[in-house]
């Protein structure tokens, strides 16, 4: 049985992922008054699928620490979750150009905020049973 799994560095990864969104999502409302703001969104499905493959990568060559995947020229060794046009379907730019939505992007934080509480009562989880396991069952 292999006690420390991948569970909670992707619960880490997926917190990091969502606090970013959130901070995007912030950032589209704060600008919902700038003329041509066109609004962004963290792609949190490509984030999770290369922290991920990174994750494989590491167990991959669990006895070389030192040695790194290659990666290509340019790209940061831990890059931050893609950040892509948001998109506003039933939403035409205003009068002067913004394509901020407040009512989808406050849905968008509510959302993003339950999911981030999710995850930490999921890393919450894991821990006690971490703690329930090292202590021999006498928490």
């Amino acid at each position: 049985m292999k006690l420390f799994d991948n569970t909670l560095a992707l619960l880490e990864r997926s917190m990091d992922v969502r606090m970013e969104r959130h901070n995007v999502l912030a950032s589209n409302l704060a600008n919902a008054e700038t003329p041509n703001y066109t609004p962004h969104d963290v792609d949190f499905n490509a984030a999770m699928q290369d922290a991920v493959i990174e994750l494989q990568q590491q167990q991959a060559m669990p006895d070389m620490p030192h040695v790194k995947p290659l990666r290509a020229p340019g790209v940061p060794e831990h890059p931050h979750a893609p950040l892509v046009p948001q998109n506003q379907v039933a939403m035409a730019p205003g009068l002067d150009g913004n394509k901020v939505d407040a009512d989808r992007t406050l849905v968008s934080l509510a959302e993003n905020g339950l999911q981030y509480g999710a995850e930490t009562r999921a890393a919450g989880k894991k821990l006690s049973i971490l703690r329930y396991v090292a202590s021999d069952g006498n928490a």
